[in-house]
């Protein structure tokens, strides 16, 4: 995208209304935003924020910013509809205490002991895929590898019987496809249905779980439906809702995740030489080698967030950036571009698996921060990793298809060989 164009689309900035060179690369547009009109005034009354400082300022003050979504959600999927009761009952789109207490269920069942004691599970799965699509001398980096991987995680998390889980892509797919600032016919059709018939499938699934009920210290899903000792449960609505929170949000950012970091290594020969280098010369090493891949996988995070947009919705008259908000002024928060500002990031633009103190905002910050992050990076560092020391040449066989989405940034297709 050449400047010009950049300014253009930045000059008449609409979230509802992005030209197909934006999805390509907004990256371009983000600079020019945040340069001349880093809180810009939408057509829609919404604010869109580009700078790291003003992000930060909006995740840390939780009393002002809110980020209960029925007042903006309500005209755009129907009060009473199957998106609307999802999206308003999740913990990513709620405020305390409902966020608290379904946090505070979720991170007991993702402790530092519980996730390490997944990894030798995480690497036969990596290592299970990478013998099928090496025996057939390639495949798609996003369909035979980066979407299985946390598809089966985030399943086994909630003991998901193996058999049912083939629907699970396409649920999450529809349903958070349906997030996107502008939204189709077919997409809301889409979203309404995905999210009617995970809701019939997670009832089945409850009702086996409260007769024969698993580990509450590794099966998220008891520990939901046990709540706290002496403490409040979450109603059924709350609890199946959130199930289908954990289901997409362990799915679709982490296929980003995984998708993006290899496609990236293409795109950045000097890049993938260096990483291969710098694991080379830690071989044996597994705290070094876990040190790099680390790195690695925060800096994919930073350069192409799996998750390019918030949202918050001022609750009283504030500033954000030295301009006033009054109350109820709808907040898009860039994530995209404050991982590329420079005020933040040395050298932003540049993909440097080396950088070191990477605050990026990929997982948000504050009380809203991802809670699944640990996760996430080992889910990251784990399948990239293992790739590229089976594949340390492999190529892509064909363009990769991107998913066409402004807030989710990954992509749908990447046929690759093996050389």
């Amino acid at each position: 995208m050449t400047a010009a164009r950049a300014q253009a689309i930045a000059a008449g900035f609409d979230l509802r209304a992005l030209p197909a060179d934006f999805l390509a690369n907004p990256y371009p547009v983000y600079a020019a935003l945040r340069e001349s009109q880093p809180v810009r005034r939408m057509p829609d009354g919404s604010v869109f924020l580009t700078r790291c400082a003003d992000l930060m300022a909006v995740y840390r003050d939780a009393q002002t910013f809110s980020s209960d979504k029925q007042v903006e959600f309500a005209p755009k999927y129907g009060v009473g509809s199957p998106l609307f009761e999802h999206h308003t009952t999740s913990l990513v789109f709620n405020d305390p205490p409902l966020h608290t207490r379904v946090r505070r269920l979720i991170m007991g069942a993702l402790t530092r002991r519980a996730i390490a004691e997944m990894e030798p599970g995480l690497i036969a799965l990596v290592d299970q895929l990478l013998d099928a699509m090496e025996a057939r001398g390639g495949g798609d980096l996003i369909e035979d590898f980066a979407s299985a991987i946390p598809v089966e995680i985030i399943g086994n998390l909630l003991d998901v019987p193996r058999e049912d889980r083939g629907p699970l892509r396409a649920w999450s797919l529809a349903i958070l496809g349906a997030l996107e600032p502008t939204l189709t016919p077919q997409q809301q059709a889409l979203g309404n249905q995905a999210v009617t018939e995970m809701l019939a499938y997670l009832r089945t699934l409850v009702a086996a779980r409260r007769r024969r009920p698993g580990d509450p210290e590794r099966d998220v899903l008891t520990r939901l439906i046990q709540g706290e000792a002496g403490g409040e449960q979450l109603s059924e609505v709350e609890l199946l809702q959130n199930c289908i929170f954990l289901l997409n949000a362990g799915h679709e950012t982490t296929t980003n995740l995984i998708g993006n970091g290899l496609i990236a290594l293409q795109e950045f020969p000097d890049a993938r030489e260096g990483l291969q280098r710098a694991l080379h010369d830690c071989a044996g090493d597994a705290m070094a080698e876990e040190t790099v891949l680390g790195r690695a996988v925060d800096e994919f995070l930073r350069f192409e967030s799996s998750n390019q947009l918030g949202n918050r919705r001022a609750l009283k008259d504030t500033q954000v950036g030295g301009v006033d908000l009054a109350a109820g002024t709808l907040v898009t928060l860039c994530i995209g571009a404050a991982n590329r500002d420079p005020a933040q990031f040395a050298h932003p633009e540049v993909l440097d698996l080396t950088r070191e103190g990477n605050k990026h905002l990929a997982f948000g910050f504050g009380i809203h921060q991802c809670a699944g992050l640990s996760l996430a990076r080992l889910e990251g560092r784990i399948a990239i990793g293992r790739f590229l020391q089976r594949f340390p040449d492999y190529g892509l066989s064909a363009a990769p298809v991107r998913g066409g989405r402004a807030r989710f940034r990954g992509f749908l297709h990447a046929p690759f060989s093996v050389r």
